[in-house]
């Protein structure tokens, strides 16, 4: 049974955003290419929209028990994955260049998973997509995201197989996260008036 639904516009920034059960955000090690969603963390999980930079329109569903497959073919085949949720309010970030802002909405109360019927702390996340322009880009694309989520054990994920070209995506992405920042700071001395260059 659908116990609470909310749907609001969120402004993307870049790459993506991040929703889940805990708001210590950080750019994942690994990064899903190729599907829709997958892990930023062991609460977290990450999602690539189509859309770079502009609006999206989400709903979010909160069930007490396994929602059936939305019918029709308006949504492309759903993903799942498993979230931790030792903490029940749900939290949303959109992630720019190097950081994240808060997404959730100012004129809504936060979404709290009930407690579940045997004390279990895992949740299920089922994504929805669709967008009217299927070619990543800036602007508005006409992309929705319907995000389901109810208790049940961990299980595994639900994903598409990834292409050669996907798995070269995440391969390379790794690579980076692995390599360390260059650092670019240098010194300049500061001068006072009267003073000798010499110095």
């Amino acid at each position: 049974m659908l116990l609470r639904e909310v749907t609001f516009t969120v402004d993307l920034g870049e790459h993506g955003y991040l929703i889940g059960f805990d708001d210590d955000y950080d750019f994942p090690q690994e990064m899903p290419f190729g599907w829709r969603c997958g892990p930023a963390s062991e609460a977290i999980a990450i999602v690539l929209p189509i859309t770079d930079t502009g609006p999206l329109q989400m709903t979010v569903q909160v069930h007490d028990s396994l929602p059936d497959p939305e019918a029709g073919n308006y949504w492309d085949p759903a993903e799942e994955m498993s979230l931790l949720a030792e903490t029940p309010a749900l939290c949303l970030a959109t992630i720019g260049q190097g950081d994240f802002w808060d997404a959730w909405p100012e004129e809504e109360p936060p979404l709290e998973m009930p407690p579940s019927a045997d004390g279990g702390d895992r949740v299920r996340m089922r994504l929805y997509c669709h967008a009217d322009d299927p070619n990543p880009g800036i602007g508005d694309r006409g992309e929705r995201h319907l995000i389901q989520l109810w208790h049940a054990p961990d299980t595994d994920p639900v994903h598409p197989p990834l292409s050669d070209e996907d798995q070269r995506a995440r391969a390379q992405y790794t690579a980076d996260m692995a390599t360390p920042v260059e650092d670019y700071t240098t010194e300049y001395p500061i001068y006072y008036s009267g003073e000798s260059l010499d110095t």
